[in-house]
Parts: C-alpha cells; sequence; structure tokens
C-alpha cells in the first residue's frame, strides 16, 4: 500500500502550508476518511442494534470470516493490485471499510444488551454507548493532533515511519501466535501480553498517522498532474488512515471499558 509514499525533494514541504493544490487533495483523503468511519459506524450499529442481523453477522461463522477478511484483503491486494486503479483500490478501501464496520457491531451489542465481557486474555469490559463515545472523541482528537503535526512538521520523518512499518507488522505476526498458542493449549490467556499487543498496535498506529501524512504530501507533488495515480494515492491514504484510526480506538475503548 505504500507505492504511492516514495519520498521527493524534503524541501518541497516548506511551501507545502499555501499550495491549494496540496489542500485540495488532503482535503480529498480526509473526505473520504470520514464518510468511511461514518459507514463503519452505521454497519456497526446495524450489526449489533439489529437483532436479525445481529444473529446472523456476531455469529459463526460469520463474525470470524469479518475478523480476518481485512488482513486477507490488505495480504490479497499486495499480489494482484500491482497496479491498482481508482477503482480497484476503491473497492477495495470500502471493502475493509465495510468488513470492519460490521465486525465492529460486537461493541454495538455490547453497549444495546448491557453485557459484559471478557477478551481473549481476560481482560473484563464494561462497554456502554458513553464509553464508546469517549472512546471515538478521544481517538478523533489524537487523530487531528497527530495529523496536524505530521502536515505541518519540516522535520523528516522517514527514518521513523520506515521503523514503525517494520514494528506493526513484527507486532501483527507476534499477534497472530499469540492468538494461535492458546487456541493449541500451549499457553493460557495473558492478559499482560494482551495490553502490550493492543498498546503496541495504537502508539505505532500514531507514529504513522503522522508519518503517512507527510508522505501524502510529498507523493503528491511526486505525482502532480497525473490524475489517475492521485486518485489511487487518494485511495491508499484514507485507507491507512482509517486503519490507524481503528487501531486507536480499539485500545482507547479497550482501556476506558476496563475502567468502567
Amino acid at each position: 500500500m505504500n507505492d504511492f509514499n516514495q519520498s521527493v525533494a524534503r524541501g518541497r514541504t516548506l511551501d507545502a502550508s499555501i499550495d491549494q493544490g496540496l489542500r485540495s487533495f488532503m482535503l480529498g483523503v480526509y473526505t473520504k476518511l470520514t464518510w468511511g468511519i461514518l459507514l463503519a459506524g452505521a454497519l456497526a450499529y446495524v450489526a449489533g442494534a439489529v437483532p436479525a442481523v445481529r444473529d446472523i453477522v456476531l455469529t459463526a461463522p460469520i463474525y470470524y470470516v469479518l475478523a480476518f477478511a481485512p488482513a486477507a484483503l490488505i495480504f490479497g491486494s499486495m499480489f494482484f493490485m500491482k497496479n491498482p486503479s481508482p477503482t480497484g483500490s476503491a473497492i477495495l478501501y470500502w471493502a475493509i471499510v465495510s468488513t470492519i464496520g460490521l465486525g465492529m457491531g460486537v461493541y454495538v451489542a455490547m453497549a444495546e444488551m448491557g453485557i459484559s465481557s471478557q477478551t481473549a486474555g481476560g481482560i473484563q469490559q464494561n462497554i456502554n454507548y458513553m464509553v464508546i463515545a469517549k472512546a471515538f472523541f478521544i481517538t478523533a482528537s489524537a487523530f487531528g493532533a497527530l495529523t496536524l503535526w505530521g502536515y505541518s512538521t519540516k522535520r523528516d520523518l522517514s527514518a521513523i515511519g520506515s521503523f514503525a512499518i517494520m514494528a506493526i507488522w513484527a507486532l501483527f505476526a507476534v499477534s497472530v501466535v499469540y492468538m494461535i498458542l492458546p487456541m493449541l493449549g500451549l499457553i493460557g490467556p495473558s492478559s499482560g501480553m494482551e495490553w502490550l499487543i493492543s498498546g503496541g498496535f495504537a502508539l505505532i498506529s500514531a507514529v504513522l498517522v503522522a508519518w503517512q501524512t507527510q508522505e501524502l504530501k510529498e507523493g503528491y507533488y511526486q505525482l502532480a498532474g497525473d490524475h489517475r495515480s492521485m486518485a489511487v494515492m487518494t485511495n491508499w491514504g484514507a485507507l491507512n488512515f482509517f486503519i490507524m484510526f481503528v487501531n486507536m480506538f480499539r485500545f482507547v475503548l479497550m482501556l476506558l471499558a476496563s475502567r468502567d
């Protein structure tokens, strides 16, 4: 997903704040992200609050399909979208947004039915609509501050971003192993490990928000005039932002719900 995130002359970022074309491009990314968040929220509410839908979406095997679908779509895109088109990248974006949104209906279901639950690591959670709202606004505020900093800073974040990408893939591998080993009975659930993994995803995603913002700016200067590539980059940028937002939101929600 980073084919369009190649760095160009860093000196150009000095003039980015007065470039109307760049502002329009970034607004396009944020607008698509906003619509994605709204769609995911609407689907989560339907999946969790409408009994007929909830009984289908939040039970096996559909729930497990939704849980693994985003990762499968991302991995698949690496092999089948070597030269992505605006339409193809847009379909991928909305497909991932939809599957994640439906999967997050479990939070709405807990709030709707007033039930508590334990995570795989044994963390007790009490989720209600107020907790969800608080988590959303905290995440949105943090995301806004991070992307604003990434947009305005003159510091080159490429080294930090490269390290964060490697770290998040390593953490993803650890999370898969941690998910599989308890299923095989080789280790027991660990709330400490779950906190570490969730917090790691949230922290690395926060770093990537600032880096991705700067990379989108650099990509704009590199591809300005190439409308096809710009359209694809808008979809990739919105997708990356959406995934980072969800990672941060899930951690904040778990943190608040465990204290409620």
